[in-house]
């Protein structure tokens, strides 16, 4: 990394840089309490809906990658690695919503 470029990672360590090179940008981050400042009850409610999001996105990758081992990949190439990926996303969402698939497509 270059540490006189100005889009460097670094630089994006600080509130008032980031403002400055999106000033729309919304913060996901969790509020964190402090000893002399503990949350008020907003913060806690936008904490909770945060994580709520989050654990919802995250989910199905603890399957992916501890239950079905795709926490490592081999070099088989980007387009291979993505392949795989993709179809094993794929496989997750039939595993997991797959039972209202298998209805009857026709009532007779």
């Amino acid at each position: 990394m270059n540490r006189h470029n100005p889009h460097s990672w670094l630089n994006f360590r600080s509130a008032t840089t980031l403002k400055t090179l999106a000033p729309r940008a919304k913060d996901f981050t969790n509020q964190r309490a402090y000893q002399n400042r503990p949350l008020s009850e907003a913060d806690k409610a936008a904490n909770r809906r945060k994580s709520a999001v989050r654990s919802k996105v995250e989910h199905p990758f603890l399957t992916l990658k501890r239950l079905w081992g795709f926490a490592k990949v081999r070099y088989r190439g980007l387009a291979k690695n993505a392949n795989r990926a993709f179809a094993m996303l794929a496989m997750l969402n039939v595993c997991k919503w797959g039972r209202s698939l298998t209805g009857q497509v026709r009532p007779v």
